[in-house]
């Protein structure tokens, strides 16, 4: 009689690898600075009032793009086999099935919690990104198609933390994100081969661009607030600053490793340029919890290192 093999359910530690867990924090952002668009730009220049179920909707940002961690790697696993063999999946840690199972579970809890918060409006954006998450993980990405099923993944997530208010107010902060996720992405594609001049020249030149847009603050937006206005522009800065020194060296050395550490740059540089927008939107408490959300962000990376662990890849 053959014995019956038993499978351990994986652990918290490699489930929170698995979906790369601090790498969360440069998601709920996007929700924030929406909400922080919307809420600036209603008609009658009054705020949206802000409920307590809103603050679901950074819960359901960080689901969604769990989720898609998860999916990423039940998608990459025999590649992973070969290239990253360490992570959870190849390594047995976590099996396949379970994995899916967790992609799964996070992005129903993520689509429920955008439901909870902002009822039918919200459910209109949330499955539409939902289904982006789950198209880039499983058919997209390594596609030409990819980088801009990633983009709008980002977009709609802006969007979804819009949901409360005017949606309308919230598209520039969506295009900034979106853009920047589109440059990032398109990057990322030269982590194992190494990109290219023109590809890390043309994405630089958009960080500019994104910067340049994001601090030209309309009057509206912060009028007899010079505090708000300094702090976009500071905001702004330090988005370039993030971002640009590694796209500028992958322009001049197109090599894989400074192509990695410019797409890990990039990803980091979404909580300045997010704190950028919000700040855009007069919203200087949402700007300071994104500085907190970088700091903490900052630590962990500096632990992660100090443990040899080195960052985040996108893919």
């Amino acid at each position: 009689m053959r014995p019956r093999l038993t499978v351990r359910p994986p652990g918290l530690a490699d489930v929170a690898e698995l979906v790369r867990a601090p790498a969360a924090l440069s998601v709920v952002g996007d929700t924030l600075a929406g909400l922080a668009a919307a809420r600036a730009g209603t008609r009658d220049g009054a705020p949206t009032p802000l409920r307590a179920r809103h603050l679901l909707l950074p819960v359901a940002s960080a689901c969604l793009y769990l989720g898609g961690m998860a999916l990423n790697d039940y998608a990459d696993r025999h590649v992973d086999a070969v290239e990253r063999p360490e992570r959870p999946i190849p390594s047995g840690r976590v099996t396949p099935r379970a994995a899916l199972a967790i992609g799964g579970a996070l992005t129903a809890g993520g689509v429920a919690a955008a439901g909870i918060a902002g009822g039918r409006r919200a459910l209109g954006v949330a499955l539409p990104l939902a289904a982006c998450v789950w198209t880039y993980d499983l058919v997209a990405k390594d596609r030409p198609a990819g980088p801009f099923v990633m983009a709008a993944c980002r977009g709609l997530d802006v969007l979804l933390g819009a949901t409360p208010g005017r949606l309308r107010s919230a598209l520039p902060a969506a295009a900034g994100l979106t853009a920047h996720t589109l440059g990032v992405t398109v990057l990322s594609r030269g982590e194992v081969h190494g990109t290219s001049t023109r590809v890390a020249s043309g994405v630089a030149a958009g960080t500019v661009a994104g910067a340049v847009a994001a601090a030209a603050v309309p009057a509206t937006a912060t009028a007899g607030r010079p505090v708000a206005r300094w702090t976009t522009v500071a905001a702004a800065t330090a988005y370039a600053a993030a971002a640009l020194p590694g796209q500028v060296r992958a322009a001049a050395r197109p090599t894989a490793a400074n192509a990695r550490t410019a797409t890990r740059a990039g990803i980091q540089a979404m909580v300045p340029l997010q704190a950028a927008w919000a700040a855009r939107s007069g919203s200087l408490g949402t700007t300071a919890l994104l500085a907190g959300v970088a700091a903490v962000g900052q630590g962990l990376r500096l632990l992660a290192r100090a443990r040899g662990r080195a960052g985040v890849s996108i893919t």
